[in-house]
């Protein structure tokens, strides 16, 4: 079978891609603006198959669907970046929006797909590497990157890369970790579900030692000059291993199995559209777990209600007439829950129950969240909003949403979501709007799902 004409787009787009993902991830961090920006927004720690699986769709956005899309997941971006700025733990400021910082982000994925075609042994020619190079520039010309941050051609790359890497790039901590303790560490990922607890630990040990050993192997030699790392013969031999025996299996396979999208490895055929699922039943499930059933029992009842009331009250420290107007939104809420959800009338309301019900009176009634669920808020804003501001700040929403099921970063992450000009307090409106995104948007990728962090 003949190889079709170079294409970076379809490329990128090859399942092996993920030989070259952690690699990916450890160039990236390796700039302190991203390690920094990492360290204290991100939630690789905890999450890091889903920082993988998200860097990866980020690209397949950017580079291979139609141009809404690639307008979608840049305006995404660009919230998420607005945000992601501070001071690092030594004292330096980072923005994630500075330019240098974001062209070093792009480059590495361009560089990355063509370390991926090399390592395989059917790294491009001088020609080809000049094509991809081309279509990549023309994909990330919507970022408006200013004239001069990325290389005017490909023959340019190596001596920007060696000039970054020895002027810019740091043995960062969120570097440090990818490749050392993070995989020691990883949860098990969903789909290694039949492994066990005990299986996992097995594996995970063996894992985290082969991908140390590979990623090594594999950065360019000037990063790993810059990290003090060096590349072992077992983890060469690995590399070629693994990279030439997966390389050389993927040329073989149809495109249906080469490809991630393999609609786009024969673009002839059409534009790609990919199937939207419908993620308003996991996220309600979620809110039922870590928000509504305050006892844990799988149940809803007045009890639990009066008790996310209670907890609004005693964190802000209410006053009687506040405390008033908390309980009443609730108990309104309580009502309208059980009036529609409680078929038996046993006086609560299955896990079960609440999303069907849920998702099935959104789809019904564009205004079923005005029943119950927004006049709780509302009163739930009015009381956080202790100095009267008509914003919350991030201590007032922590005060209200934080507890023991839900992590620091991801809260960290829901307001952040919230916040959609990224002035670092949350309006009124933004605050309902996230919610009511949170319960009516079927996709994911509208910031109100992520309220309660990324799932």
């Amino acid at each position: 079978m003949a190889e079709p004409a170079v294409s970076f787009k379809r490329d990128l787009s090859e399942w092996r891609i993920v030989l070259v993902a952690w690699r990916l991830l450890a160039l990236q961090a390796a700039d302190p603006a991203v390690g920094a920006g990492m360290a204290e927004h991100s939630t690789y720690r905890a999450h890091p198959w889903r920082r993988v699986e998200h860097t990866l769709e980020s690209g397949r956005r950017l580079f291979y669907q139609d141009a809404e899309t690639l307008r979608r997941e840049i305006a995404r971006l660009e919230r998420a970046h607005k945000r992601i700025r501070g001071t690092g733990p030594d004292g330096r400021p980072y923005d994630a929006r500075d330019a240098a910082t974001r062209a070093w982000v792009l480059l590495t994925l361009f560089e990355c797909v063509v370390a991926m075609r090399r390592l395989g042994g059917d790294g491009y020619d001088a020609a080809q590497l000049e094509e991809a190079y081309a279509e990549f520039k023309e994909a990330v010309a919507a970022f408006e990157l200013p004239d001069g941050e990325l290389p005017a051609s490909a023959k340019e790359l190596p001596a920007y890369f060696a000039r970054y890497a020895r002027e810019k790039l740091e043995f960062t901590e969120a570097a440090r970790f990818l490749m050392g303790d993070l995989l020691r560490e990883a949860p098990r990922p969903r789909r290694l579900w039949f492994l066990g607890d005990a299986g996992w630990w097995v594996v995970r040990v063996v894992v985290a030692r082969v991908m140390r050993e590979l990623t090594v192997a594999d950065l360019p030699p000037v990063v790993r000059e810059r990290f003090g790392l060096v590349a072992t013969r077992r983890g060469a031999l690995l590399s070629f291993v693994v990279h030439r025996g997966v390389g050389g299996l993927v040329r073989l396979l149809p495109d249906r199995l080469r490809y991630r999208s393999p609609q786009e490895a024969a673009p002839a055929k059409g534009r790609y559209r990919p199937h939207r699922r419908d993620t308003r039943g996991s996220r309600v499930d979620r809110f039922f777990r870590e928000v509504l059933d305050q006892t844990g029992d799988g149940f809803v009842t007045a009890h639990d209600l009066r008790a996310m009331a209670h907890n609004v009250c005693w964190q802000l420290e209410l006053d009687e007439a506040a405390e008033a107007r908390v309980y009443g939104a609730f108990d309104g809420w309580w009502e309208q829950l059980r009036e529609a959800m409680d078929a038996d009338g046993d006086g609560r309301v299955s896990r079960e129950e609440f999303v069907a019900a849920t998702v099935a009176g959104c789809d019904r009634d564009g205004a079923y969240l005005e029943q119950g669920l927004l006049p709780a808020l509302r009163a739930v804003f009015a009381a956080a909003d202790t100095d009267g501001s008509g914003f919350l700040e991030f201590d007032e929403y922590r005060a209200v949403f934080g507890g023991p099921r839900v992590h620091p970063v991801e809260l960290s992450h829901g307001f952040r979501q919230l916040d959609a000009d990224g002035d670092g307090r949350v309006t009124r409106e933004e605050f309902l709007g996230g919610f009511t995104e949170f319960f009516t948007a079927r996709a994911d990728s509208t910031p109100g799902t992520q309220l309660l962090g990324r799932a």
